[in-house]
């Protein structure tokens, strides 16, 4: 019996702790079984399969009879070589060049070593085809071979058309004529043949041999290619064609001295430099069958940089001097300066800098122009920028920098290339001049008069040094105008120009006055200046809530109970996010409250205020609606009375909503000010600085205006009383089981 009571506490205390318990179930570690499950079958992806362990030959296409590599040797993840020297290509295509850098007046960087291996860009986007087109008119050269189909039309005393394909013996074979032996004759060898052949049977014909579908024939691309392999090809492709099929040499393979080995020996030697420097495509031989394209590795390289107009990473061919590889680059750039070049080389295991000279007399002067080893890196230095200019601002027609003679241009000079002075210009100019002492720069500003400058006075029209700041002064208080824009109910609305000091009473008045719908208390009045202020604030105000937001969540997020708790904050911070979000496509207008009134009476008030440029101002017409806003049960707007108070409004509304602030709310002014109307019996009124009695102050007399808008505001923090009556709800619970499992545990160990 006690056993049972003991396992009976035993359970009610762990019911205490059910949500523990079981977040340590849920964060158990798997067992064996669940790892030996990992590692079994049932993870495989599915639709995988393994590779094959053999690299199978190349296939042919069947739509173009050209070698396709199979799939499986180019595994999807693994970008090929060329795509990364297209991309690498495509972003120094796009990026500016040197010159175009100087031209845009910016500061060359250091030399960028980020230079590839010449030459092999050029098959990083194959053709898609590798073979020659097959409406390629076939050369006189061309030898007939196997497989090759000749078309041969007579007409005259005899007529016929003959389609005939070389058999595997290399003969043809015509009607009448008989069998021919054709294998090794070229084309031109193949027309005198036929002529000869059909001249012995026929008279007075003509005759005309074109050549069809061409034979394949198969070669043999191997060594450091970048797709070594067995390739078929049109019989009329070239070295050039299969280098291209193949994918061109790879990295490790020489670009200079590509050989076609035939029958076991080497028939050409190609130099693809040759082809991209010089384009001679004369070492292009045609291939045959069975001929063997070999790629050598790759020979010594060496690097040039800097302002050549190829940086690039050369392979050397023999003797190969600084001055052969900077040709090679394609000489200097117009902004290279000959007065300096690098060279870093290996020696003793130690890459340092062989050669620090110039570039001068380096046709002539033999150790300049020295051999280059493999690995050795060229920098070639840019010129340096040295300002020989004077600024000059102001009343002059284009100001800006102008290049100058140290101590030779004077002030007469420099004017008329500035296009001359402006009509509004004032004859006194300031020059600020800075001197490099050993004491430091000193400053010195000089007062002259380009009037008499320009007529070559000596005491003003002084030389000018490299740096001098010249400002030519206007007249004083240049502007040629101010505008200010009046619209609505005035006589004459339009954009007037102003004068300084004018006020708004005399602008009105030249406008013709008020007309007589005028309604003065909704006039609006905006200011630029005033608008910027505004944008300021607002964005100070943005960012300050910002920060708070951030400070509040985190606070409220760690000091929440439970997870109901936590999504109620997010919630609500979500909430003023958004606000927070629309606050910021707010734009302020710039408004300024302001009062009308007959202009006998404004002129002196503190409204008559002075204007600035760009100063308006609407005078509308009377709005005889009161609209309402807010926590009420229906927005709209209501037609003035004058005899109505702000509450009336509101029951015209429907009353207040659920959640209104009835101790906030508030009007907004048709004249664009505020103001609580949610008073007390005595109230203090901080404009006049004194208290006044509700109802006895002539502001108060008739708060409400037509054009105005009513604001009911609504509380911002509520209480969730479900969610916390659940917590405490869930508390008392936990109490209460837990004195009844201490009372129960207790009684068990007293028996």
């Amino acid at each position: 019996m006690k056993l049972r009571k003991t396992i009976l506490v035993f359970v009610l205390i762990l019911s205490l702790e059910g949500t523990g318990f079981g977040q340590q179930l849920h964060m158990a570690p798997a067992g064996p079984s669940s790892q030996a499950s990992g590692a079994g079958p049932s993870l495989q992806a599915p639709g995988t399969a393994a590779q094959p362990a053999g690299l199978p030959e190349s296939q042919v296409s069947p739509e173009s009879g050209l070698p396709q590599e199979q799939e499986a040797q180019q595994p999807a993840p693994v970008r090929p070589e060329g795509q990364e020297a297209q991309a690498a290509g495509q972003q120094s295509d796009d990026a500016a060049s040197e010159f175009e850098l100087f031209i845009a007046g910016k500061v060359p960087g250091p030399i960028s070593t980020s230079i590839r291996q010449f030459g092999y860009d050029l098959f990083r986007r194959p053709p898609s085809t590798f073979a020659p087109a097959d409406k390629v008119p076939v050369g006189p050269d061309y030898v007939i071979g196997p497989g090759d189909e000749v078309r041969v039309n007579v007409w005259g005393n005899v007529e016929g058309q003959f389609n005939i394909v070389v058999d595997r013996d290399g003969k043809i074979t015509l009607p009448k004529i008989g069998t021919i032996g054709v294998t090794g004759l070229t084309f031109d060898q193949l027309k005198e043949t036929l002529q000869k052949e059909f001249s012995k049977y026929f008279t007075n014909f003509q005759m005309s041999v074109t050549m069809g579908r061409l034979r394949s024939i198969r070669v043999y691309i191997v060594g450091n290619a970048r797709r070594p392999g067995a390739y078929t090809v049109s019989s009329f492709s070239t070295l050039v064609n299969a280098l291209f099929e193949a994918g061109g040499p790879g990295k490790t393979g020489s670009m200079r001295n590509i050989q076609v080995k035939r029958n076991g020996k080497t028939v050409a030697e190609f130099d693809m430099y040759d082809f991209l420097l010089q384009g001679d495509k004369s070492r292009d031989i045609r291939l045959m069958p069975e001929d063997v394209i070999l790629i050598p590795p790759v020979g010594p390289l060496a690097g040039i940089a800097g302002n050549v107009k190829k940086p690039a990473i050369f392979e050397l061919k023999g003797e190969t001097k600084l001055l052969d590889l900077m040709r090679m680059a394609g000489g200097l750039t117009g902004t290279a300066f000959r007065g300096r070049v690098q060279v870093q080389r290996i020696e003793n295991n130690e890459y340092r800098s062989f050669f620090e000279g110039d570039l001068i007399d380096i046709e002539t002067n033999g150790a300049k122009n020295f051999l280059l080893k493999d690995g050795d890196l060229i920098r070639v230095f840019g010129v340096t920028e040295a300002k020989n200019t004077v600024t000059i601002t102001g009343a002059v027609v284009s100001p800006g920098e102008y290049g100058v003679a140290d101590g030779m241009t004077r002030v007469k000079d420099l004017i008329p290339l500035t296009g001359g002075l402006l009509y509004f210009a004032s004859n006194q100019v300031e020059i600020t001049r800075v001197t490099v002492t050993q004491s430091g720069p000193r400053t010195e500003r000089l007062a002259i008069d380009v009037s008499k400058a320009l007529k070559d006075d000596p005491a003003h029209n002084i030389p000018l040094r490299i740096n001098d700041y010249l400002f030519v002064r206007t007249v004083p208080e240049w502007r040629l105008y101010r505008t200010v824009t009046l619209s609505g109910e005035v006589m004459h609305p339009g954009i007037y120009t102003i004068t300084k000091g004018e006020r708004l009473s005399s602008v009105i008045e030249r406008a013709g006055g008020y007309t007589d719908v005028a309604y003065l208390r909704g006039a609006i009045f905006t200011r630029e200046r005033v608008r910027q202020l505004q944008k300021k604030s607002m964005d100070e105000m943005i960012k300050r809530m910002q920060r708070e937001l951030l400070a509040e969540g985190a606070m409220q997020t760690a000091g929440a109970t439970s997870a109901d708790e936590i999504q109620a904050k997010k919630a609500e911070m979500e909430q003023r996010r958004k606000f927070l979000e629309v606050l910021k496509q707010q734009q302020p207008t710039g408004r300024t409250s302001i009062r009308l009134a007959h202009i006998r009476l404004l002129k002196g008030s503190e409204y008559d205020i002075e204007l600035e440029e760009g100063d308006t101002l609407a005078i509308p017409t009377r709005n005889a609606v009161v609209n309402v806003v807010g926590a009420v049960m229906s927005d709209g707007s209501h037609v003035y009375n004058e005899h109505w108070d702000y509450e009336d409004y509101i029951r015209m509304a429907g009353g207040y909503s659920r959640y209104a602030d009835k101790e906030s709310v508030f009007v907004i002014k048709v004249d664009g000010s505020a103001r609580n109307l949610a008073k007390g019996f005595v109230n203090w009124n901080p404009f006049k600085k004194r208290w006044q009695t509700a109802g006895f102050d002539d502001d108060d007399r008739r708060p409400i205006e037509a054009g105005d808008a009513i604001v009911v505001p609504e509380k911002m923090e509520r209480t969730a009383w479900m969610r916390n009556l659940k917590d405490i709800t869930q508390i008392l619970a936990n109490a209460g089981l837990a004195a009844s499992s201490i009372a129960l545990l207790y009684k068990t160990i007293k028996d």
